[in-house]
């Protein structure tokens, strides 16, 4: 009887370790990758820190899976006004939330509602439209000036704003789950059925025809006069609509501490002292709270969509927590052959970004970026809305983010580097 009890105990002990042993074989092997509950990979904390990995997953299925997520439901019921919706929407940290179904029905009545008045624009460099749509909701509206194909080579600020760049800018800032960057659409507007009989005496004054097309002028710092104008093909000129936020979050406009002199041969002070981030972190602005964060964010935003004229920026209130807005893209998508390195000062400056961020950024490596934002593009009124040069260019850019990371990762502490921050 002695001797079966202890053959029992023994394959007791046995088993147990037979089974701890297969629960734990991943993690003893290495070879688990930490995922979240829409399966991409997360950083997770060990001995040596945060643990950076790329999910093994098939990137055909995350291309599926991310494509479903951000692809537009035009259609989706509404229990109240679009407007009021969208106005619901904003929080003190974002423009719109993460799963947002809604917005596709709010884009779709910005490119179809009537409008009911029209003027000027708000004050700035670029000419655009202020439109009210039926329901009493503000717009602003950037007519196209060029051709999609247009490159511009003279300096990363060249031209006029690019429309079609607004429209990019907000579906890459969804797709990069900043959710900054206020809701655009494209829309063509006849200019002789629907601004004209709604125009300011102010508009109405700029309005001139070039041959068979309708064109305007506007006011702006660069609207000038005639030669400053743009024209419809005919009476019909497609340009971009952005929704403006509500007034219940006024905003507040800063110097951006990266800006250019737009001056040849003068250089700013960050382009010159390689620890002006330091500097620039010991304002209380940037040295707590989650603004130099949010900075760092747009930094490369802006460098994956070619906009190097951030020289000021806009936060959603007047607090140090109030988000960093991603507004007034339109200097984007303007070389897809040309990369502006500067642009990204601030990170590789800086050397930190929060682990969220780099975490997204790897999974939307190599090429799933512009595959994903390809689909949902597809689905804009005026697409295509980016030349292939421009995809190609995003993943490009892309790559170039990760290995100037990589290069911080290789000469500082991880968690110098990669940093939890509250406001991600």
């Amino acid at each position: 009887m002695r001797r079966k009890w202890r053959v029992f105990v023994c394959l007791t002990v046995i088993f147990i370790l037979f089974v701890s042993y297969k629960i734990l074989e991943p993690d003893i092997k290495g070879e688990i990758i930490q995922t979240d509950d829409k399966g991409l990979p997360v950083a997770r904390e060990d001995n040596s820190g945060l643990v950076r990995e790329k999910t093994q997953r098939d990137p055909g299925d995350i291309v599926i899976e991310l494509q479903k997520k951000y692809r537009l439901d035009f259609n989706y019921p509404l229990k109240e006004s679009p407007w009021r919706v969208a106005e619901k929407m904003v929080k003190s940290r974002e423009i719109h939330p993460e799963f947002a179904p809604e917005i596709g029905s709010i884009l779709s009545e910005m490119a179809t509602r009537k409008i009911i008045s029209a003027d000027t624009g708000f004050k700035g460099t670029q000419l655009k439209l202020s439109l009210i749509l039926e329901g009493g909701q503000v717009v602003a509206f950037k007519p196209r000036w060029y051709r999609r194909e247009d490159i511009f080579t003279e300096t990363p600020y060249s031209g006029a704003d690019r429309h079609n760049g607004e429209i990019a800018a907000f579906h890459l800032n969804r797709i990069l789950e900043f959710r900054r960057t206020p809701l655009a659409i494209g829309r063509k507007i006849n200019l002789k059925t629907e601004i004209i009989p709604n125009g300011s005496e102010q508009l109405l004054k700029t309005f001139f025809v070039n041959g068979s097309n309708t064109c305007f002028y506007g006011k702006c710092y660069y609207c000038k006069g005639e030669e400053t104008g743009v024209c419809a093909e005919g009476d019909v000129l497609e340009g971009t609509v952005i929704l403006w936020l509500p007034k219940s979050f006024p905003l507040k406009t800063y110097r951006h501490p990266w800006a250019r002199t737009y001056r040849s041969g003068k250089q700013a002070q960050w382009e010159k002292d390689p620890n002006y981030c330091s500097a620039v972190k010991s304002s209380p602005i940037y040295g707590h709270g989650p603004r130099l964060f949010d900075l760092i964010d747009t930094a490369v935003f802006d460098f994956l969509i070619g906009n190097a004229d951030r020289h000021r920026y806009e936060t959603l209130g007047n607090q140090l927590e109030s988000v960093f807005l991603i507004l007034d893209n339109g200097k984007s998508f303007g070389n897809p052959f040309h990369d502006e390195i500067s642009i990204l000062a601030p990170l590789y400056q800086c050397c930190v970004i929060r682990y969220d961020t780099y975490n997204r950024l790897l999974t939307l490596s190599d090429g799933i970026l512009s595959q994903v934002l390809r689909n949902v593009l597809k689905q804009d009124p005026i697409s295509p809305i980016l030349t292939e040069e421009h995809y190609q260019a995003l993943d490009r850019r892309l790559k170039i983010v990760l290995e100037k990371i990589k290069t911080c990762l290789d000469n500082k502490q991880e968690n110098r580097v990669l940093v939890r921050d509250r406001g991600s």
